[in-house]
């Protein structure tokens, strides 16, 4: 093969192999989002759950369920901002990869 046609289907593997990881990235972004939707979801039922327990007097009961939400919510929080992180870092990629085509 010569040096040229070589380079050439170099540069296409290469670019394939970034828009197959793009794909798998822009999946495992979607998952997470819809994760997240799911656990909010959660979150307001055992938020529901905790009002009724305040009404039926289930006091130490109460007090638990809402050190668990609160802990829930922490999770939840960490689990958007990986989720941005990620969705930050496929664009970045998206970005360096259309450059270095641009730049070929």
């Amino acid at each position: 093969m010569k040096p040229l046609t070589t380079m050439a289907v170099g540069a296409v593997v290469l670019a394939l192999g970034y828009g197959a990881a793009d794909a798998q990235n822009g999946r495992a972004i979607r998952q997470d989002r819809q994760d997240i939707r799911q656990d909010r979801r959660e979150l307001g039922g055992d938020r529901r759950e905790l009002n009724q327990g305040v009404r039926t007097g289930r006091t130490s009961e109460v007090k638990q369920d809402r050190r668990e939400l609160a802990g829930d919510r922490r999770d939840l929080r960490q689990d958007v901002q990986d989720r941005n992180a990620d969705h930050r870092d496929l664009r970045q990629d998206q970005r360096d990869l259309a450059r270095d085509e641009r730049n070929r």
